[in-house]
């Protein structure tokens, strides 16, 4: 494994673990001063803005943006709101392109309210992927499927398993399409050693989160802890990335709205620096 003390250099952050407290320019500077190598922002800071400027701001404070998130959900009760959730999807795709992101990460979404087909929304899910893939492939852009905690198989994601996420890989056949591993939705998984070294060997990790699961754990989705506040084995989850062969930047990301969404930008970075050389 790679030594992350003294290499913060190693790692990004993924602008949802401050809160969106501060406007994107600001959590730039903010993040490059405490001398990480990465950064992945989200839509709701970009939309709107001004996208290439943003993109050569990030590189001139000597970043790399190792994704944009998020996808909008792409199952939908009817063929109309499909299309527009695709269309939507291919704009934020444009923006990707134009920021000059690593990739673009999809949170599926999973059964449309009133719905109890889940079957289905998978089936949406592989036919809307393969439709983003011929856009992102025109553009230069890879698209990262994020398997989600089965918690959340009800309305974030049907697709909750990382052997779920590379199957729908190899059924639809893109060489930009690949994964995202995030230990918090993956480290219970009893198959993940093998499906981590799937992954490796088919070329389709895109990156890697980190945090940690509280225990106990007070909400599903903003109850995220620090790395090493929780009971994920997180060195022994990055061996087995790394030695899949992924030498990508580590990204955190910690949805936190009772803790860390309240601290100080500067206190949440030092404590990361802290926590990636010692626990990560």
């Amino acid at each position: 494994m790679r030594e992350l003390d003294g290499h913060p250099e190693f790692c990004a952050v993924n602008t949802a673990t401050f809160g969106f407290q501060t406007p994107i320019h600001e959590t730039i500077e903010a993040v490059a001063a405490a001398g990480f190598g990465g950064i992945a922002p989200w839509r709701r800071e970009v939309e709107g803005q001004n996208i290439k400027n943003i993109g050569q701001h990030i590189r001139d404070a000597g970043l790399k943006i190792t994704s944009y998130c998020r996808s909008t959900y792409i199952p939908a009760t009817t063929r109309g709101q499909f299309g527009r959730n695709i269309e939507d999807n291919c704009r934020a795709l444009n923006d990707a392109a134009e920021l000059g992101a690593s990739s673009f990460m999809v949170v599926a979404g999973s059964m449309p309210e009133g719905s109890k087909d889940i079957s289905g929304a998978r089936s949406q899910v592989a036919e809307g992927l393969a439709l983003l893939c011929d856009h992102a492939r025109s553009l230069g852009v890879k698209i990262s499927i994020e398997p989600l905690h089965p918690v959340y198989a009800l309305d974030r994601s049907c697709i909750n398993l990382l052997s779920q996420a590379l199957d729908l890989c190899n059924v639809i056949d893109a060489q930009n399409l690949g994964v995202c591993i995030d230990a918090y939705h993956t480290w219970w998984d009893p198959q993940l050693a093998q499906d981590v070294k799937r992954a490796g060997q088919q070329n389709r990790i895109f990156g890697y989160h980190v945090s940690d699961w509280l225990s106990p754990t007070t909400d599903i989705l903003n109850d995220r802890g620090m790395m090493g506040d929780g009971i994920i084995d997180l060195k022994s989850v990055r061996s087995m990335v790394e030695a899949a062969g992924f030498v990508g930047l580590i990204e955190a990301e910690i949805f936190s709205s009772g803790n860390w969404w309240k601290r100080p930008i500067l206190e949440t970075l030092q404590v990361l620096r802290q926590r990636f050389a010692s626990v990560v």
